[in-house]
């Protein structure tokens, strides 16, 4: 369980990331590529990223050992030049006590070029420059447009949520299994942590690629930036690409394809007994799937008469396009 200690005056400091953040977008990207975990969803995506990045990337493997990244490339400046421009911009004592923390434990020495970037040596600073800027134009560049699309519907629906309920209930729907308890924001996690919020901002930073618990990042001087997933939970696609049907067995494998159906016909309003005739089951039946979608927020259900109409969420047309289209 994470659990964040508001003081009382820390709710009026938290604020929402009005743009993405193309370094920390690359970080949960690249973290998603390496774990092994949803393999249903992001195998395929996974295993073509991991043949297309160039060897100027190679660096950053060496820069972050079994899974350890140092804390100094955590940055959330807004555009990648002047992300790039603010890790290089970390002060020598970060760089050298998060280099000497991430390779304690590792069996060989590092790289002479970590040991370069470890006494400031500046052809060190432009070898991770340059791997950090070929890994974003690879694996981030295609789909940019589309997360900066994601994070404006994002910024846009928290906005209107504080506006009209207050900071406490879009803290409380921020990501599942949120909880707001008195000053007590809760998130579920397979691990303990307690972190206080006092004299300093919370910067709240939706990611699209990242579908575990939130990521934090706490260093001296700095806002607390709490990095949390706000996708599909499938991988992204740049428009034209020709992987849509990665994501489409994706989405059948989790849903199952009479659900994919059900989501590809409710962009228009379906009572029941309408989606039973199309689908060839009871109603007894198409009403059960649809109960299981709205649960999950991919679709609405609302009374019209003596009967009742579905229709899709943004979240399940977003599911949709990134599914690819429907066969048959």
């Amino acid at each position: 369980m994470i659990r964040i200690h508001f003081a009382a005056d820390a709710f009026a400091r938290v604020r929402f990331a009005p743009r993405p953040a193309p370094l920390q977008e690359l970080n949960v990207a690249l973290m998603k590529m390496c774990l092994p975990d949803d393999a249903l969803l992001f195998g395929r995506w996974r295993q073509r990223l991991l043949r297309s990045l160039p060897p100027a990337v190679g660096p950053l493997r060496d820069l972050v050992p079994a899974g350890q990244a140092p804390l100094f490339i955590d940055v959330f400046s807004d555009s990648l030049g002047t992300g790039l421009d603010a890790v290089r911009a970390t002060p020598p004592a970060l760089v050298r006590s998060e280099i000497e923390r991430v390779n304690a434990d590792r069996p060989s020495p590092p790289p002479p070029w970590i040991r370069d970037l470890h006494r400031g040596d500046a052809d060190a600073w432009q070898l991770l420059r340059r791997a950090q800027h070929a890994a974003f134009d690879t694996a981030l560049r295609p789909v940019w447009p589309l997360i900066q699309d994601l994070h404006r519907a994002e910024f846009t629906r928290h906005a209107l949520t504080v506006a009209e309920h207050g900071i406490g209930a879009a803290l409380a729907e921020l990501a599942p299994a949120a909880r707001l308890r008195g000053n007590i924001w809760e998130f579920e996690a397979p691990y303990d942590r307690d972190i206080a919020v006092q004299g300093r901002d919370l910067v709240l930073v939706p990611t699209f690629h990242w579908t575990g618990p939130p990521l934090f990042s706490d260093l001296p001087d700095r806002p607390l930036y709490l990095t949390y997933p706000a996708g599909t939970g499938l991988p992204l696609t740049a428009p034209g690409a020709n992987h849509a049907g990665d994501a489409g067995d994706a989405l059948s494998g989790v849903l199952g394809r009479t659900r994919v159906d059900i989501l590809h016909r409710l962009a228009d309003a379906h009572t029941t007994s309408q989606l039973a005739g199309r689908l060839g089951v009871s109603n007894a039946t198409a009403s059960a799937h649809a109960a299981a979608l709205r649960a999950a927020g991919l679709i609405t259900t609302v009374r019209a008469g003596r009967a009742v109409l579905h229709r899709r969420t943004a979240l399940g047309s977003l599911l949709v396009q990134r599914g690819g289209r429907m066969r048959g």
